[in-house]
């Protein structure tokens, strides 16, 4: 059995399994026995145990994977570095994706008014967390000390510090060769590491989704299912539509055989919730499946994890038009193209900071005038949509991956082309 298909058994089963715990309890069928064992050693017990743990272990190779990756990428580009346009054109498509991402998601609040009717006034309270200034953002990209910036994990600053290295590895002749070796000999041994963690990825989605469904009850969203689906019919469009289109204006390649081969990512991002936690598994598929070169890959994958927002744009975007309808507050086209562009800015200026699609909402309505109390309103649901803005992420990642390694002459089509199953090649289409 495919691990696509043990993943999906997996979900399907902790959800049944978690729904059925949060009815029994929402019923009180078993009152007291529930509470002082199930409870407590099945819900909060083992299944979080279970999923944390493997959250903690794709944590544990995140910011090896990355380090190590980036540095023999960047070594093996030589003296003739490409890094530089690499990275401006891996940045614009970002800023370009995320751009049309809010478009749509503006377009379809305006067009179906999910916030219409509540009629709400400013009496629900919601703190929000102080973005950081631009100074303090390119201030931040700098490691100071790099051991403390991998035991924080903050991906802009190892980034950082591994095209350094990366760069000096390629500028010092048979030194350099020799580190290089070393470094390359090490990146096989943490992928190896990948391969038999992925061994364990359905019990650990297991784990995490039955303890989802029995904490969230129908109830946390039941009043804001026109939002919800709004959001996820947003998210659905940009993630199979946007990509699709962009993927074949840019690469010629067949976007049927790209989502063929993405699905096991995107379902293991749906079910993490983070896109540094998939790191490993996207840089895998993208390298492995897709054929793109380590050089591209290393680079544009941990930059997507931390600064491609689509989905969190596209949460944005319907929840700014939702609570400007619920407090009966019209924006214009002005506030609504403000919209656009502080998000499109904001999903690079907050990269890695905690928290980061709050902080991003409460900036953009802060911008137009909107009460930032109303995020209040939308947290109830935001855990499920989270889910599924991380799946579409990964594979935005992975589209832009595509696409520059196609520009730099850096990508193996006949990889790409190869059936998943292994029993046939596709032909590239005319």
């Amino acid at each position: 059995m495919s691990l696509t298909s043990r993943i999906l058994i997996a979900m399907g089963l902790g959800l049944v399994v978690g729904a059925m715990f949060n009815l029994v309890e929402s019923q009180g069928w078993l009152a007291g026995v529930y509470d002082s064992w199930l409870d407590r050693f099945l819900v909060n017990g083992l299944f979080d145990l279970g999923g944390q743990v493997f959250v903690a272990l794709l944590k544990l190779l995140v910011v090896p994977l990355v380090f190590v990756s980036l540095v023999c990428g960047t070594a093996s580009l030589g003296d003739n570095s490409r890094m530089g346009p690499m990275a401006g054109k891996t940045l614009l498509l970002y800023m370009a994706t995320t751009a049309i991402a809010i478009t749509l998601a503006l377009l379809a609040g305006v067009l179906v008014q999910p916030g219409a009717g509540f009629n709400l006034t400013t009496d629900v309270a919601f703190e929000a967390a102080q973005a950081p200034s631009l100074k303090e953002v390119l201030l931040g990209m700098v490691p100071t000390n790099p051991i403390q910036a991998m035991a924080e994990g903050n991906m802009l600053q190892i980034i950082v510090f591994s095209l350094l290295v990366g760069i000096a590895m390629s500028k010092t002749g048979e030194a350099g060769k020799r580190v290089a070796s070393f470094f390359n000999d090490l990146n096989d041994v943490i992928l190896r590491m990948v391969v038999i963690l992925m061994n364990f990825a359905p019990y650990g989605v297991f784990c995490l989704i039955a303890r989802l469904a029995a904490d969230l009850g129908l109830e946390a969203f039941s009043n804001l299912l026109l939002y919800f689906f709004t959001v996820l019919f947003v998210l659905f469009l940009h993630g199979l539509g946007t990509y699709a289109l962009a993927l074949k204006a840019l690469t010629g390649l067949n976007p049927v055989m790209f989502y063929r081969k993405m699905k096991s990512v995107a379902l293991f991002a749906f079910s993490m919730s983070s896109s540094n936690a998939t790191i490993p598994v996207t840089l895998k598929a993208v390298r492995d499946e897709l054929g793109a070169d380590n050089r591209v890959a290393s680079f544009t994958i941990p930059m997507g994890a931390t600064i491609n927002m689509d989905g969190t744009a596209i949460m944005q975007g319907v929840a700014t038009a939702f609570i400007a309808q619920a407090y009966n507050m019209d924006i214009g086209l002005g506030g609504y193209m403000m919209v656009i562009l502080t998000a499109t800015l904001a999903s690079i200026g907050t990269a890695g900071v905690p928290g980061v699609g709050l902080i991003m909402l409460s900036m953009v309505l802060q911008q137009v005038g909107l009460p930032v109390e109303g995020i209040a309103l939308i947290i109830g649901v935001d855990r499920l949509l989270d889910m599924t803005r991380t799946a579409v992420n990964v594979c935005g990642d992975a589209m832009v991956t595509l696409a520059v390694a196609k520009s730099e002459g850096m990508l193996d089509e006949e990889r790409f082309n190869e059936d998943p199953t292994g029993l046939a090649t596709v032909k590239k289409p005319a």
